[in-house]
């Protein structure tokens, strides 16, 4: 006897199609499963075993043989229970009624608990886009899944309770309506707003910036500042997200088991990692490789507080994918590639006391320990961070102000404005915003005049640029230029974009 049934498998972020064949034959009773599947898969033994009995239904005392093709690509996870369980009922006909051509049609994930219930599993939007694509037109799911796969309009999602009613919908006894999530576009609301913030003009404007253009911002300034308050409420000027960007991110945090709530997240990432996290936690990794600090911050914010106080190691391997916003993990049974298209967002004190250069309070470090603790932030790291921002200490007289500051809502209107201006500009360059701009764009979008161009050649020989640090530079002006609704790039908005990397002097190391 032998059955055929659909399920799906991920490999990163991207599923696949997986054929669960299952071949009852006679002799010594014996279940296993074959198909290089890992620890968690070979389980389903007894979870299915145990479902199939707990549901009053005779389980096969004969040898099967369950079959997880391609054989030769790793597969991991429990969503595989469900449709094993499938192919042992209809193995032993036990779904007499079946549809076949349905089920050539249908796609069955979820896993199975010891009584015969569903139970939630990770990854369903994944498996179900890529299902879609595959011209897959059912999806026979757990009920704690349904409302997640249900923002796909083009898929039958029937959500299921037990084996029981499993079998009961299989041999059409029973319908089951199929369910259909609305995508609801609210107004995100924030706890945080820029109108809290008393004083720091220069930062604010800053941070504005980095929200316009995607940029990446390192503020750096003595402890009681402001620099992780202002940077918590950089999520509350960045423009909403649009609806292919939703989807992205829900897969992400739905593949990594961080979807804390049914439908798509429309509120754009804010992640905040301890210095003590590990390489693996921030990129990515592990035996089955799942999303790391940087993917779950995709389309979002990655602020690392105290960052001269994270592993350098951990630091250094944040370069290549700031660069190139993906990142790609190597294993023997595959390659991975997640996305990371992130504003890196960081905070640091000056010196290990933290007052070097404050104007009211005393440094007692010496210049071997603050040449010390700043190498803890490489050269090319450094270069990789778009603005650099001194946070000094607010007077008296800002924070005791009875003037209301500007909100977060005036500020994110002006960077809606310019986030649309770019968007027109770049509609045929495959890039959204001003920090991915690549050389030959930059060339393109990036014109100076005569008087823009001496200051820039002045600032690159005296403050030693890189050649990276003049791309950012000019990358920063487009930015300030489109805030002001400005064609072309004008003097004083180099001007104050070379402002932005005046600690590159502080940190030539």
């Amino acid at each position: 006897m032998l059955s055929k049934v659909k399920s799906m498998a991920l490999n990163g972020l991207e599923g696949y199609l997986v054929e669960i064949e299952t071949y009852i034959s006679n002799g010594i009773p014996e279940f296993e499963i074959v198909g290089l599947g890992d620890t968690t898969v070979k389980e389903a033994k007894k979870r299915v075993e145990a479902a199939i009995k707990n549901s009053k239904i005779d389980f096969p005392t004969q040898k099967i043989l369950i079959n997880l093709a391609p054989a030769d690509m790793r597969k991991g996870g429990s969503s595989f229970d469900l449709a094993i369980l499938v192919g042992i009922l209809i193995a032993t006909n036990k779904i007499p009624k079946i549809d076949i051509d349905k089920l050539a049609q249908t796609i069955f994930i979820g896993e199975v608990s010891l009584e015969g219930k569903l139970s939630r599993v990770n990854g369903i939007l994944a498996m179900c886009l890529e299902a879609k694509e595959l011209g897959i037109k059912r999806v026979i799911l757990p009920k704690s899944n349904a409302n997640e796969a249900g923002i796909i309009e083009e898929l039958d999602i029937i959500p299921i309770g037990n084996v029981q009613e499993l079998i009961k919908y299989l041999n059409n006894d029973i319908g089951i309506q199929k369910v259909h999530t609305q995508i609801k576009r609210s107004k995100t609301k924030y706890d945080l707003d820029f109108s809290e913030v008393k004083g720091q003009e220069n930062v604010k404007r800053a941070l504005e910036i980095t929200a316009t253009g995607g940029h990446n911002c390192l503020l750096i300034g003595s402890p009681g500042t402001g620099k992780t308050m202002m940077s918590k409420r950089l999520n509350t000027i960045l423009p909403e997200l649009t609806l292919e960007e939703a989807m992205e991110t829900t897969k992400i945090y739905s593949v990594s088991g961080e979807l804390k709530k049914d439908g798509l997240i429309m509120e754009r990432p804010f992640r905040m990692p301890h210095h003590t996290v590990t390489k693996n936690t921030i990129i990515g990794g592990g035996r089955n490789p799942k999303p790391g600090e940087i993917s779950l911050a995709h389309n979002g914010v990655l602020f690392l507080d105290e960052l001269p106080e994270f592993n350098r190691n951990t630091l250094e391997a944040l370069r290549e994918p700031i660069e190139n916003k993906e990142i790609a993990i190597n294993r023997i049974y595959g390659n991975y590639i997640f996305p990371c298209n992130f504003i890196f967002i960081a905070s640091m004190n000056p010196c290990p006391c933290g007052y070097y250069g404050d104007e009211e309070k005393e440094c007692k470090c010496t210049m071997q320990e603050i040449h010390r603790y700043l190498s803890k932030i490489s050269g090319p790291l450094l270069d990789r961070i778009d603005l650099h921002i001194e946070v000094k200490r607010p007077r008296y007289e800002k924070i005791s102000s009875k003037t209301k500051s500007e909100t977060s809502e005036e500020i994110r209107k002006r960077v809606n404005i310019a986030k649309e201006i770019q968007r027109e500009r770049y509609k045929n360059e495959n890039i959204a915003s001003n920090s991915e701009l690549t050389n030959s764009l930059i060339t393109k979008y990036c014109k100076l005049d005569e008087k823009g161009e001496e200051i820039l050649e002045t600032a690159f020989k005296k403050l030693k640029l890189s050649v990276r640090a003049y791309e950012k530079i000019l990358k920063i002006a487009r930015t300030i230029a489109d805030l002001e609704q400005k064609t072309d790039i004008e003097y004083k908005h180099i001007a104050e974009a070379i402002q932005y990397r005046s600690l590159d002097r502080r940190y030539d190391n």
